[in-house]
């Protein structure tokens, strides 16, 4: 038996609702609405800052619902993703303010109000996450620091915050709790952390696992959309990376994958948590993912640079187009020495050229000054950074990689894909462009019986419809190794502050 399922799924920059046509050994996905993401900047009293328009992000996945619903012969279900670590905070059911975007600087006020309470090291102990300093945890305390967190009784993270104005019923998915640095590895919260950190235990609603039907349409919400009640919403890997990696087809466990969009994270899928001094110091992070894997990774700023890049080309009058600017790149001889990615510079929106030309002024290196020279630049260090992620990822896991995959939109980026094969020395595996929508709809069809089997079944099924696009190394002197965790070379010198 087929059926139709719908998917939200809302990315850092865009979202998109796909409808899923999906059966046994059947699987048909179609974009039914895309939307931008953008955030708005509101003065406060004190400073500009940075949010969410989640109400817009809402009224516009409604709009993709209604149009899923005219080219559905009956929606079973509809599962939600998005972007991590964010939240909105409730007061008797209802949204206080729009909710903070991560790159926001109030996170300058939490980190070291945690960091007073709880050392980093036990802190990574509890919860197994690398350091970003806009994690969930860190947010609160910049709330508690401004006394907002005293106004809320509830939190609830973006996709739980869509599902409950969908349905009424709130609820905190597990693969998405586990960014927050509140849930414990055992997989529990982590209410004795909250309180050393000053937070009420149970701002957070109960656990749900992704395939949880957490109920019908409500009536208010079904008929404006002409939709059913019987229509459901069912919890995913809510995380989009933890249902982007649902979708990786991956057909065996010596592979890494590189889920890139906004962000790139790098890492390998893991029976359990990976809990050592040197993945600490190297900044991987344990994650949840679907039927309790764990997704031990690393993140790297990801085509955030490249977005940013061609925003600000555009606001100096030039009609940037990212095909022709990575066209030209190819042609660029690499040169440079590639950029440290991770450098807290490159967090904020604004001059992306002028601050990756500063780093390497500031470095006395030479400056890629031409478009082209910028873009060749930045995929060259992405794709060191990938190969870098790959690596570690390899060695601290203790897992054998002979495959990288890359999904999402950067699998489509041929240039990244190709030096990112050229640096680790190793076959890239490309595809598919929509891993999250597809492990999105994989998760909840299988709760409606319409597919069943594991991850792996699901991976094959994604691989047999979705076949990925392979890169070969053209050369072994730039490769980490055939199998990875012997050393890496660079024809690009890499420099680190």
């Amino acid at each position: 038996m087929s059926g139709q399922v719908a998917a939200i799924d809302l990315g850092a920059t865009s979202g998109r609702v796909m409808l899923a046509d999906i059966g046994p050994g059947r699987l048909e996905l179609e974009q039914v609405a895309r939307f931008a993401n953008d955030p708005v900047q509101l003065w406060n009293g004190h400073r500009t800052a940075l949010h969410w328009d989640v109400p817009g992000l809402y009224r516009e996945a409604c709009a993709g619902l209604a149009e899923a619903g005219r080219r559905s012969d009956r929606l079973i279900t509809i599962g939600v993703d998005s972007w991590a670590v964010d939240y909105g905070l409730l007061r008797d059911g209802a949204l206080l303010s729009l909710p903070y975007h991560y790159r926001d600087s109030r996170c300058e006020d939490g980190v070291p109000a945690v960091h007073r309470s709880i050392d980093p090291a036990e802190l990574y102990a509890r919860n197994g996450l690398q350091f970003l300093p806009f994690t969930t945890i860190y947010q609160l305390a910049a709330e508690k620091v401004s006394g907002r967190i005293d106004l809320a009784d509830r939190a609830l993270l973006i996709p739980d915050l869509i599902g409950y104005w969908l349905t009424g019923r709130r609820v905190t998915e597990r693969t998405n709790a586990s960014t927050t640095g509140l849930l414990h590895t055992t997989g529990y919260w982590d209410d004795d952390l909250a309180a050393r950190v000053g937070l009420r235990a149970g701002l957070f609603p109960a656990l749900a696992e992704p395939g949880t039907e957490l109920g019908p349409l409500l009536g208010g919400v079904a008929a404006p959309l002409g939709l059913s009640t019987r229509t459901t919403v069912t919890t995913v890997a809510s995380h989009d990376t933890a249902s982007a990696v649902v979708a990786v087809p991956m057909d065996s466990d010596t592979a890494a994958y590189i889920s890139c969009g906004t962000w790139g994270l790098v890492g390998v899928e893991v029976s359990g948590p990976v809990i050592s001094a040197a993945g600490r110091q190297a900044n991987f992070t344990n994650e949840v993912g679907a039927d309790d894997r764990i997704r031990y990774l690393h993140n790297v700023m990801g085509l955030w640079l490249l977005s940013e890049t061609v925003r600000q080309y555009q606001r100096e009058g030039y009609r940037a187009d990212l095909s022709e600017l990575l066209a030209q790149a190819g042609e660029v001889r690499p040169m440079f020495d590639v950029f440290d990615t991770a450098d807290p510079r490159f967090l904020a929106p604004g001059d992306m050229p002028g601050r990756i030309r500063d780093w390497y002024d500031e470095r006395g290196l030479q400056v890629p000054m031409t478009r082209p020279e910028i873009v060749r630049a930045i995929v060259e260090s992405l794709a060191a950074a990938f190969a870098d992620g790959v690596q570690r990822a390899a060695e601290l896991s203790g897992t054998p990689v002979r495959t990288v995959h890359i999904v999402g939109g950067g699998s489509q980026n041929r240039l990244l894909c190709q030096l990112t094969a050229d640096r680790t020395g190793l076959p890239v595996l490309a595809g598919p462009v929509e891993a999250t929508a597809l492990g999105n709809v994989l998760i909840s069809a299988r709760a409606h019986h319409l597919v069943d089997g594991d991850l792996e079944a699901l991976r094959h099924l994604v691989a047999t419809r979705f076949p990925p696009q392979q890169y070969t190394p053209r050369t072994r002197r730039t490769s980490i190794s055939r199998t990875v965790g012997a050393g890496k070379g660079s024809t690009m010198k890499e420099v680190r502050p």
